[in-house]
């Protein structure tokens, strides 16, 4: 499986610091997307240990155990997929130490989204409300679901789904990574095929940018300029949080 991917991250129009870290590692097949919480300090620090950890989780896992990433196995009992959650359980380990050696940084967290394909499989770990979108076949999945406020209001019916696209409540997040010492992760597997895109985003771009917007850039752009139209989209209509876009293509 040959996988071609690039990232960006753009501050918005509103902020003034970048909160949001990313990873692009095509070799590995991990691309993460996390948008920390926190304030100046603590957000981006939450966001870039995440990354970080992640990323030094499953290079040793590679080394050691390369076969995992070649023969993952069946999707619902595959090793790659606990080792990918185990990658962000360290994350939220890590997050959460330094935050209690750091009176500054008390109380910081972060989304995550990672994707790690291998072996012909593609799993994603979940936590917040950063996205994961498949572009298959002319169509758009959101493969990740958001764990927030407004979308537990939307599952029990209490609001529409207008009603949640502006609702003043958007940016709340009932899950993060490293506000507390453990953390519940979300985990979906799928098989990748020839000419698949994946979308991973934070909320930043999800919130402006609808989903067939969405689609229609990642299916017609190439991969370098995917991730700045998606961005300049975000900041066209406000750009009133960071914005970070990674697009990857199967091949």
């Amino acid at each position: 499986m040959k996988i071609v991917a690039r990232g960006l991250t753009d501050v918005g129009q509103k902020r003034d610091h970048n909160e949001d870290s990313f990873l692009v590692d095509e070799a590995l097949g991990l691309f993460v997307v996390a948008d920390g919480m926190g304030g100046h300090a603590g957000g981006g620090t939450a966001s870039r240990i995440a990354v970080e950890t992640i990323r030094d989780h499953l290079r040793r896992v590679s080394s050691e155990d390369p076969a995992v990433f070649s023969d993952p196995g069946p999707l619902l009992t595959s090793a790659l997929r606990e080792r990918l959650r185990g990658a962000v359980e360290a994350a939220c380990t890590a997050i959460y130490s330094a935050a209690q050696n750091e009176p500054s940084l008390n109380g910081m967290g972060t989304t995550v989204t990672a994707v790690l394909l291998g072996g012909g499989c593609a799993f994603v770990a979940h936590v917040g409300d950063s996205r994961c979108y498949l572009v298959r076949r002319g169509q758009i999945y959101q493969i990740s679901e958001d764990h927030s406020l407004v979308n537990e209001q939307l599952k029990a019916g209490a609001i529409t789904a207008d009603e949640a696209r502006h609702s003043r409540f958007k940016n709340i997040i009932t899950r993060s990574v490293g506000f507390e010492q453990e953390v519940q992760v979300d985990i979906l597997g799928f098989n990748a095929t020839p000419g698949d895109r994946l979308v991973v985003c934070c909320d930043g771009l999800s919130n402006m940018v609808a989903d067939h917007e969405i689609l229609r850039i990642a299916a017609e752009s190439s991969v370098d300029d995917g991730p700045k139209k998606l961005i300049d989209l975000a900041n066209e209509r406000g750009g009133d949080d960071n914005i970070t876009a990674v697009l990857v293509h199967v091949d």
